[in-house]
Protein backbone atom coordinates (compact mmCIF):
# COMPACT_ATOMS: atom_id res chain seq x y z
CA UNK A 1 0.00 0.00 0.00
CA UNK A 2 0.95 3.17 -1.28
CA UNK A 3 0.28 5.77 1.43
CA UNK A 4 1.14 9.72 1.11
CA UNK A 5 0.86 12.61 3.74
CA UNK A 6 0.14 16.16 2.33
CA UNK A 7 0.41 19.55 4.18
CA UNK A 8 0.68 22.89 2.63
CA UNK A 9 4.14 23.11 1.97
CA UNK A 10 5.69 19.61 2.50
CA UNK A 11 8.36 21.63 5.34
CA UNK A 12 6.58 20.61 8.99
CA UNK A 13 3.98 18.40 9.55
CA UNK A 14 3.83 15.96 6.48
CA UNK A 15 7.64 14.90 6.77
CA UNK A 16 7.07 14.24 10.74
CA UNK A 17 4.23 11.80 9.56
CA UNK A 18 6.11 10.36 7.04
CA UNK A 19 9.20 9.23 9.19
CA UNK A 20 6.54 8.64 11.88
CA UNK A 21 4.69 6.38 9.86
CA UNK A 22 7.56 4.87 8.35
CA UNK A 23 9.51 3.95 11.37
CA UNK A 24 5.93 2.47 12.95
CA UNK A 25 5.35 0.63 9.97
CA UNK A 26 9.00 -1.09 9.93
CA UNK A 27 8.73 -2.09 13.66
CA UNK A 28 5.69 -3.36 12.88
CA UNK A 29 7.14 -5.39 10.14
CA UNK A 30 5.08 -4.09 7.45
CA UNK A 31 7.77 -1.72 5.91
CA UNK A 32 7.80 -4.22 3.11
CA UNK A 33 4.07 -4.11 2.48
CA UNK A 34 3.27 -0.01 3.60
CA UNK A 35 5.39 2.63 1.59
CA UNK A 36 5.38 6.08 3.01
CA UNK A 37 6.18 9.73 1.11
CA UNK A 38 5.03 13.08 1.53
CA UNK A 39 4.33 16.26 -0.73
CA UNK A 40 3.28 19.83 -0.33
CA UNK A 41 0.47 21.70 -2.08
CA UNK A 42 3.06 24.72 -2.98
CA UNK A 43 6.37 23.99 -4.07
CA UNK A 44 7.95 26.87 -1.86
CA UNK A 45 9.53 24.68 -0.33
CA UNK A 46 10.56 22.39 -2.90
CA UNK A 47 13.97 20.51 -2.91
CA UNK A 48 14.78 22.21 0.75
CA UNK A 49 15.45 20.01 3.98
CA UNK A 50 12.10 19.88 6.60
CA UNK A 51 11.79 22.77 8.96
CA UNK A 52 14.77 22.75 11.30
CA UNK A 53 12.58 22.42 14.21
CA UNK A 54 10.50 19.88 12.86
CA UNK A 55 14.23 18.13 12.32
CA UNK A 56 15.12 18.58 15.90
CA UNK A 57 11.68 17.51 17.01
CA UNK A 58 11.84 14.15 15.08
CA UNK A 59 15.63 13.86 16.47
CA UNK A 60 14.26 14.11 19.39
CA UNK A 61 12.37 10.99 19.40
CA UNK A 62 14.14 8.60 16.93
CA UNK A 63 13.04 9.65 13.87
CA UNK A 64 15.05 10.29 10.75
CA UNK A 65 14.39 12.93 8.43
CA UNK A 66 18.32 13.03 7.09
CA UNK A 67 17.39 12.03 3.32
CA UNK A 68 14.03 13.81 3.36
CA UNK A 69 13.84 17.27 0.63
CA UNK A 70 10.74 18.99 0.42
CA UNK A 71 8.36 18.53 -2.94
CA UNK A 72 5.27 19.21 -4.39
CA UNK A 73 2.62 17.20 -4.93
CA UNK A 74 2.07 16.37 -8.75
CA UNK A 75 -0.60 14.29 -10.74
CA UNK A 76 0.89 11.50 -11.11
CA UNK A 77 0.36 11.10 -7.25
CA UNK A 78 -3.57 10.90 -7.57
CA UNK A 79 -2.74 7.97 -9.91
CA UNK A 80 0.06 6.12 -7.88
CA UNK A 81 -1.06 6.35 -4.44
CA UNK A 82 -3.58 4.15 -2.90
CA UNK A 83 -4.16 6.59 0.42
CA UNK A 84 -3.71 10.48 0.68
CA UNK A 85 -3.83 11.61 3.95
CA UNK A 86 -4.26 15.56 4.66
CA UNK A 87 -3.11 17.22 7.99
CA UNK A 88 -5.86 19.78 7.91
CA UNK A 89 -9.27 20.40 6.04
CA UNK A 90 -7.97 23.08 4.11
CA UNK A 91 -5.57 20.63 2.44
CA UNK A 92 -8.17 18.33 1.96
CA UNK A 93 -10.08 20.46 0.12
CA UNK A 94 -7.87 21.16 -2.36
CA UNK A 95 -6.34 17.99 -2.74
CA UNK A 96 -10.27 17.21 -3.39
CA UNK A 97 -9.79 20.27 -6.19
CA UNK A 98 -6.68 19.13 -7.54
CA UNK A 99 -7.82 15.61 -8.14
CA UNK A 100 -7.59 14.72 -11.57
CA UNK A 101 -10.80 13.51 -13.65
CA UNK A 102 -11.37 9.56 -13.15
CA UNK A 103 -8.79 9.29 -9.92
CA UNK A 104 -9.98 7.07 -7.38
CA UNK A 105 -7.62 7.21 -4.88
CA UNK A 106 -8.86 7.86 -1.07
CA UNK A 107 -8.64 11.41 0.45
CA UNK A 108 -8.90 11.83 4.32
CA UNK A 109 -7.19 13.61 7.49
CA UNK A 110 -4.60 12.20 8.65
CA UNK A 111 -5.96 12.16 11.95
CA UNK A 112 -9.61 10.91 10.63
CA UNK A 113 -12.08 13.65 12.02
CA UNK A 114 -9.32 16.47 13.76
CA UNK A 115 -6.91 18.73 11.84
CA UNK A 116 -3.18 18.59 13.57
CA UNK A 117 -2.39 22.27 13.77
CA UNK A 118 0.48 23.83 11.43
CA UNK A 119 3.15 24.74 14.09
CA UNK A 120 5.63 27.03 11.49
CA UNK A 121 4.13 30.20 13.10
CA UNK A 122 3.80 29.36 16.74
CA UNK A 123 6.66 28.67 19.16
CA UNK A 124 9.15 25.99 19.62
CA UNK A 125 6.57 23.54 21.88
CA UNK A 126 3.84 23.64 18.67
CA UNK A 127 6.51 21.08 17.33
CA UNK A 128 6.16 18.66 20.46
CA UNK A 129 2.48 19.00 20.83
CA UNK A 130 2.72 18.23 16.56
CA UNK A 131 4.72 15.21 17.04
CA UNK A 132 2.56 14.23 19.96
CA UNK A 133 -0.20 14.48 17.49
CA UNK A 134 1.44 12.36 14.21
CA UNK A 135 2.68 10.22 16.89
CA UNK A 136 -0.99 9.28 17.63
CA UNK A 137 -2.26 9.31 14.26
CA UNK A 138 0.35 6.99 12.92
CA UNK A 139 -0.47 4.24 15.45
CA UNK A 140 -3.84 5.04 14.78
CA UNK A 141 -3.44 4.55 10.56
CA UNK A 142 -1.61 1.56 11.38
CA UNK A 143 -3.61 -0.14 13.51
CA UNK A 144 -6.71 0.82 10.83
CA UNK A 145 -4.78 -0.69 8.12
CA UNK A 146 -4.43 -4.08 10.16
CA UNK A 147 -1.17 -3.99 11.77
CA UNK A 148 -0.17 -5.12 15.43
CA UNK A 149 0.02 -2.21 17.95
CA UNK A 150 3.32 -0.82 16.68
Amino acid sequence: MRILIVDAGNYCRSPAAEAVCRALAQRAGLGKQMTFGSAGLKDKHAGDTADPRTIAACEARGYDLGAFRCREIGAEDFATTDLILAMDRDNLRQLEERRPAGSAVRIELFLGDREVPDPYFGETDGFAVMMDQVEAGARRLLTTLGAEEP
